[in-house]
């Protein structure tokens, strides 16, 4: 038994058991793939796939019984390879950070700005995405630390961990009517609304407020960037609802901002880690610059 016969049972299942997908991903061959797990399989003396001739076409049951061992033992052994590398290389390494849109492009830069002062030895790999899809790749071992608002504590293997409240602003053009005045929902339900798709940046709890209100959300343009719904609002297609932390009054002077956190319930951003993850020293100096309470201590106190 090898590890890269670990990695080749793992992968065929992440990539849909599409031979071809996992060849690419372990830059090997798919012949190599396919003895890699043939090996194994004659070694556990089961069958780990159902096959149709040479395609690989589900688990068995041995195998759903077999994967979430393969997927701990590859846990095992990135941690024990990290432990290693911080006293070996204590300042050196690589930190996969994975972060929606909005924290990315707001929140993120000056404290990626501050952690390089510090730690200038450590590479920085920023993937953004979905907070679907930053779950997705701490889930599967491809990023060390994952910020975003929705999704994270929805899956008990991750560690969730508040870091800060924000609320919504309404974004207008210059000299909009709804600049002037009481901000209600049953004055801005009479306008076409530009805002996030659902699952993002607190699109939830916007829609919760017009419904909850009996009132209809007329949303007629639907983005996960806040720069591009904007850029709509500038075109004079609609009136924005995005994240108050992504509007600067001097970079944004066309568009005038008005605080809707009376209209909308707060949301909280969250950093997650994987539970059973190795984290280096680095990263939990990240962590810390992040949201200075969580320090090393209040990590691991609830990572028990």
């Amino acid at each position: 038994m090898n590890f890269q016969q670990l990695r080749s049972v793992r992968e065929a299942q992440r990539r849909g058991f599409n031979l071809t997908e996992v060849a690419q991903a372990l830059h090997t061959s798919q012949p190599g793939v396919s003895r890699q797990i043939r090996e194994l399989e004659q070694e556990l003396g089961i069958a780990i796939f159902h096959r149709s001739g040479k395609r690989l076409t589900g688990l068995t049951e041995p195998g759903r019984q077999v994967l979430p061992i393969v997927e701990q033992l590859l846990v095992h052994a990135e941690n024990l390879r990290r432990a290693g590398a911080d006293f070996a290389q204590a300042s050196q390494g690589l930190l996969r950070i994975a972060a929606t849109h909005s924290q990315a492009r707001y929140a993120l830069p000056p404290v990626v700005r501050d952690f390089r002062e510090q730690h200038p030895e450590v590479e920085l790999k920023l993937q953004q995405g979905s907070p679907q899809q930053v779950a997705r790749l701490l889930l599967d071992g491809e990023a060390d630390v994952g910020i975003a608002t929705e999704d994270l504590a929805l899956h008990p293997e991750l560690l969730a961990l508040p870091c800060y409240r924000w609320t919504h602003s309404l974004i207008l053009p210059q000299g909009h009517e709804l600049s002037q005045g009481e901000l209600t929902l049953e004055r801005l339900a009479a306008y076409p609304v530009i805002t996030y798709e659902l699952g993002y940046t607190g699109r939830g709890h916007i829609d919760a407020a017009f419904s909850a209100a009996g009132l209809p959300l007329k949303v007629v343009l639907a983005a996960m960037d806040a720069d591009v719904i904007k850029t709509y609002v500038e075109l004079g297609l609609g009136v924005g609802i995005v994240a108050s932390i992504a509007y600067d009054e001097e970079r944004d002077r066309h568009l005038h901002a008005v605080d809707a956190r009376h209209l909308f319930a707060d949301n909280l951003t969250r950093l997650a880690v994987r539970r059973d993850s190795y984290l280096r020293d680095y990263a939990y100096a990240f962590i810390e610059t992040f949201a200075p309470p969580l320090d090393r201590r209040a990590v691991d106190s609830a990572r028990q």
